[in-house]
C-alpha cells in the first residue's frame, strides 16, 4: 500500500491519508506543501514545525525535483512554536529548519522569520505576535485572507500540537496570536495560539510511528486534546504513516 486517502465520518476531521513508511510520507508532505504554495498567488507566508517528522520532508524540498520548481522568491517562513534556547541550540526548531531545508535553498534572508524566543517567553511572544501583525498588515484575522498560505503541524502522544499544552493557560488565548509557555519543560516555550494556526489556507498535521498510534486513537473517539481544536478556515489534512494509523 502506497496511500489510502478518505474524507473521514465520526473519526479524525479532514482529509486522513495513510501511508505506508515514513518515507512516503515524506514525499507525500513536501509535494503538498509544493503544491499549496504553487497555488496561492503573490506573497505568501509558511508555518513549520519541529520535532523530527517533518525534518524528511524539508530534506526532500531542498532537493530537485521540489527545490528546481519552489518559489523561494516569495515565500516568507515562520514557525508554530520554539523552545526558549538561543538559535543555535541542537533542541531549537529554528536550527532544524534552518540546516535541515532553509540554509540549502535560495531563500531571501528578510524572508525568514524565527521566534526570538532566547529573549525569554514573554517578550518573544509579543515581538512576534507584532512580527506576524506587520506581515499581514492588519491587526484582526480575516476568514477570506488566511494568514498562511499552508500550515504543518506535528502532534505529540499527549495530543499538544505546536506548544498548545493540556493544561496550560495558552488553550484559552483567543484573542492573541502567539502566547508564552512558561510552564513547559525542560524550558519554557513560545506557541502561535488557535486562532492564527486556524487562520491557515491549507493545514496538515503529520504523524509518524507507532508512538504515535494511541494519541490518534484518541482523537478518533474524540477526546478533548489540544491537537482536536485545530480548525483552520482551509482544507485541513493528515498524513499519517502505517505504523501510526488507528
Amino acid at each position: 500500500m502506497t496511500a489510502v486517502e478518505a474524507r473521514t465520518s465520526g473519526r479524525l476531521p479532514g482529509t486522513y491519508i495513510v501511508l505506508a513508511d515514513a518515507e512516503i510520507l515524506a514525499r507525500h508532505v513536501a509535494a503538498w506543501l509544493l503544491n499549496r504554495v504553487l497555488g496561492a498567488p503573490g506573497r505568501i507566508a509558511v508555518c513549520v514545525a519541529g520535532g523530527d517528522t517533518p525534518r524528511p520532508a524539508y530534506a526532500l524540498l531542498a532537493q530537485s525535483p521540489y527545490r528546481d520548481c519552489f518559489p523561494w522568491d516569495r515565500v516568507h517562513w515562520f514557525w508554530g512554536d520554539e523552545r526558549c534556547v538561543p538559535p543555535d541550540h541542537p533542541r531549537s526548531n529554528f536550527r532544524m529548519v534552518r540546516e535541515t531545508l532553509l540554509d540549502r535553498v535560495p531563500v531571501l534572508p528578510a524572508h525568514i522569520h524565527p521566534i526570538p524566543a532566547a529573549d525569554g517567553p514573554v517578550r518573544a511572544a509579543a515581538a512576534y505576535a507584532d512580527e506576524l501583525e506587520r506581515f499581514y498588515g492588519a491587526a484582526t484575522l480575516a476568514p477570506e485572507r488566511p494568514l498562511f498560505a499552508a500550515t504543518l503541524l506535528g502532534i505529540g502522544t499527549n495530543g499538544h500540537t505546536a506548544s498548545l499544552f493540556p493544561g496550560t493557560a495558552a488553550l484559552r488565548e483567543m484573542a492573541r496570536w502567539v502566547a508564552a509557555v512558561p510552564e513547559a519543560t525542560p524550558e519554557p516555550r513560545v506557541t502561535l495560539t488557535y486562532p492564527a494556526l486556524d487562520s491557515s489556507g491549507a493545514l496538515a498535521f503529520l504523524a509518524s510511528g507507532a508512538a504515535k498510534r494511541p494519541v490518534l486513537e484518541r482523537l478518533a473517539r474524540g477526546d478533548d486534546l489540544p491537537a482536536a481544536h485545530i480548525h483552520p478556515v482551509g482544507r485541513l489534512t493528515w498524513f499519517v504513516d502505517q505504523a501510526a494509523a488507528p
